[in-house]
């Protein structure tokens, strides 16, 4: 089971919109080198959405081959369609990676049904470890706890990645679900208290900027330390917000832009950090002591 602070990596890219190979290079190594437990390539940070398909398909294959096994990579691999999805999951499985995070389809609204049949279909189809993503805030689709667990007992669906910051739902999945299932937060700013009731880590924007602090915060409160980790959470309780203050990944691309870590690129329809917010994510970096 991968465990610990995971992070969401953003997808690197010129001013033109071109993907930047080179930092996506730097940002590897700053986070192997930095404690982080494990990658996500295209996600929903990493801008899966504006990526086309073979894009998709050489940023995960060039995650794996830069990790060259020395940290876990998990490749966002979901669709709105199960047949896409599937076809990503066969790249990725392909490819190397440790694991698959499939968002629940967006848009078209599946029935809880639906949605058991998308995942198992896939899950039957690509022998890779599979982990549910829920995040009905972007989705307009929100996955059941009860959906969550008849999809658990499915042998290479591995866990879930619970965004939606309901540590009622959290906790109910954690005492509910099979040992091995793995229930990640989505949410940075509920994640301490997720891994505090048993959870077993935090797929992280705010690792992105912060990776050190967030492997310690991880470490802190899966060991139940609530003292160390509710004083690391709090360092970190300004990135936690204040990345959030436009639409994900827009902040925390200007964030590392500002670190000198990534160039100014980001893909319509996403556009640079709104001039409105540049000094509240700023004094969120210094307050944290990233800058």
């Amino acid at each position: 089971m991968i465990t610990g602070s995971i992070v969401a990596l953003v997808t690197p890219m010129q001013a033109d919109g071109s993907v930047s190979w080179e930092h996506l290079e730097q940002l590897i190594e700053f986070h192997i080198d930095n404690g982080t437990a494990a990658i996500v390539a295209v996600g929903t940070t990493g801008e899966s959405s504006t990526l086309d398909m073979k894009e998709h398909e050489e940023v995960i294959r060039f995650t794996v081959d830069k990790c060259a096994g020395r940290i876990p990579v998990i490749a966002g691999t979901g669709g709105n369609s199960t047949r896409e999805a599937m076809h990503l999951t066969r790249v990725a499985q392909a490819a190397g990676v440790d694991a698959c995070l499939l968002v629940t389809p967006y848009y078209n609204k599946p029935t809880q049904e639906g949605l058991y049949q998308h995942y198992r279909t896939i899950a039957e189809n690509v022998d890779v470890p599979q982990i549910l993503y829920n995040v009905p805030g972007r989705t307009a689709c929100d996955m059941q706890p009860e959906t969550t667990l008849r999809l658990a007992e499915i042998r290479n669906i591995i866990g879930i990645k619970e965004a939606t910051g309901n540590l009622d739902r959290a906790r109910f999945l954690i005492e509910n679900a099979p040992k091995d299932f793995a229930i990640y937060s989505g949410d940075d700013v509920t994640a301490m208290e997720l891994m505090l009731l048993g959870g077993h880590g935090d797929i992280s924007v705010t690792a992105n900027v912060s990776p050190k602090a967030m492997s310690s915060l991880c470490a802190a409160a899966m060991a139940g330390d609530r003292e160390l980790a509710t004083r690391l959470n709090d360092l970190l309780m300004p990135l936690h917000t204040q990345l959030f203050v436009e639409s994900n990944p827009i902040p925390v691309k200007w964030a590392l832009h500002t670190m000198g870590l990534i160039p100014e690129g980001m893909r319509l329809p996403l556009t640079w950090l709104s001039q409105a917010h540049h000094e509240t994510v700023r004094q969120a970096l210094m307050e944290a002591g990233v800058i």
